[in-house]
């Protein structure tokens, strides 16, 4: 590293004007530093690095030779150098953050400088509709992000990056990239911002409106022309919407009621205090206190806990614990119904006419008498039925989040 170092600074030596310095930057030698100091900081060079590093030093080059303030100062080889040791940098940065964690980090950098500039300055948002106008802003100036790294450093139009170290790379570019320095008729402004303004702009202005005459029958025939309007209809309906239902506040004391019996029936009373501290929102190093717990019996607690109540939801509560979470046999399990075929589908024979008879609401009985098995060995298929439809459930989840972070990366 070091004789990659003084060959460098030895070729800078040699220059003395503006010129020589722009004719007579090293590439070579400037890559196979950027390869030194990248194998040092991650122990090994990673797959398609060079690559990376080869666009990274024609970037730093291309900037060294158009900057008028780099020319000027008459030290375009230390500009240059501490400019490529910068974006190096950012790539290490984000590469060892790791794919997700990267986005996060990047997601969560772009938001906070657009926070205030996503929509009007008039406007009275909550955290979450600020939230989702950052959402839906970002969408689209990632992909921005991707046409400009593949315009700009000249790679294929459908150029994605695969490795670890090129989504580093991209994360790097898209940061810098929405940092840029735009000049305007206000004065410089980051690129990012100057977009959350004009996206806030193209928002459409908020309309003041009698909340009375939302909730109240409309009298009089102008009166009843407005309440029929479009907008009229929507506030109603996200009024509607917004409404709690008392019967999930019942159903849901019922089940946290039901629970603490179970667990203190089972001779697990710790399990059922430890659950009414959580309701109360007890940070753990409280609930280690009031229960005089080590952080070793907190663990060994909170698998017992977890246990207990998958017992508890699957097995002799599973109907109450179900229909509270909307997803009793009645509402297919909480599962849509292109899931549910393919849920019902892949049951034995046994499994599907034990859940057609769960469904017409038959007796354990019943169901012993036409199943001709036992009562735990009923009990214990009922169970995997359940478990399987939950993993069905969760599966949806997550790959409607993993579509989400593919999208940042498309």
């Amino acid at each position: 590293m070091n004789t990659t170092t003084n060959s460098y600074h030895q070729s800078s030596s040699s220059t003395h004007t503006t010129q020589d310095n722009i004719t007579l930057i090293d590439t070579t030698a400037l890559t196979e530093l950027l390869q030194e100091e990248l194998t040092l900081q991650l122990g090994s060079l990673p797959s398609n690095a060079l690559t990376v590093i080869n666009r990274i030093v024609a970037e730093v080059a291309r900037i060294c030779t158009k900057s008028d303030r780099i020319l000027q100062s008459g030290e375009v080889r230390s500009s240059q150098l501490s400019l490529a040791r910068h974006r190096l940098s950012k790539c290490v940065e984000y590469y060892n953050l790791g794919s997700k964690q990267g986005r996060v980090e990047l997601h969560s950098n772009l938001s906070v400088m657009i926070y205030r500039q996503i929509a009007p300055a008039q406007a009275q948002l909550s955290f979450a509709a600020r939230r989702n106008l950052i959402e839906d802003f970002l969408q689209d100036f990632y992909a921005d992000s991707l046409r400009a790294f593949r315009r700009e450093n000249q790679v294929a139009d459908n150029y994605t990056p695969r490795t670890r170290i090129e989504l580093a790379e991209y994360m790097a570019f898209t940061e810098q990239y929405a940092k840029r320095r735009v000049m305007t008729g206000y004065g410089a402004m980051q690129l990012l911002v100057l977009r959350a303004k004009s996206f806030a702009k193209r928002q459409p202005t908020d309309t003041v409106m009698d909340i009375e005459q939302v909730t109240e029958f409309a009298k009089g025939e102008e009166a009843q022309i407005q309440s029929r309007s479009p907008m009229m209809q929507q506030v109603r309906e996200r009024l509607v919407a917004e409404t709690k239902d008392p019967h999930d506040a019942v159903l849901r004391e019922r089940v946290v009621g039901e629970l603490v019996q179970y667990l203190e029936g089972q001779g697990h009373k710790d399990c059922a205090d430890y659950l009414i501290l959580k309701l109360q929102d007890f940070a753990p190093p409280e609930i280690d206190e009031i229960m005089g717990l080590t952080p070793r019996q907190r663990d060994y607690l909170q698998q017992r806990f977890k246990y207990h109540v998958e017992k508890f939801a699957h097995t002799s509560h599973w109907q109450l614990v179900h229909q509270w979470l909307g997803a009793d046999v009645d509402q297919k399990l909480g599962l849509s119904s292109k899931q549910w075929d393919a849920f019902v589908g892949q049951l034995d024979p046994t499994q599907q006419q034990l859940l057609e008879l769960k469904r017409a609401k038959k007796s354990d009985f019943e169901i012993v008498k036409a199943l001709k098995i036992t009562p735990k060995q009923i009990q214990k298929r009922w169970t995997q039925l359940l478990d399987m439809a939950s993993l069905v459930r969760n599966n949806a989840v997550e790959s409607s989040n993993n579509s989400i972070n593919h999208s940042m990366a498309a």
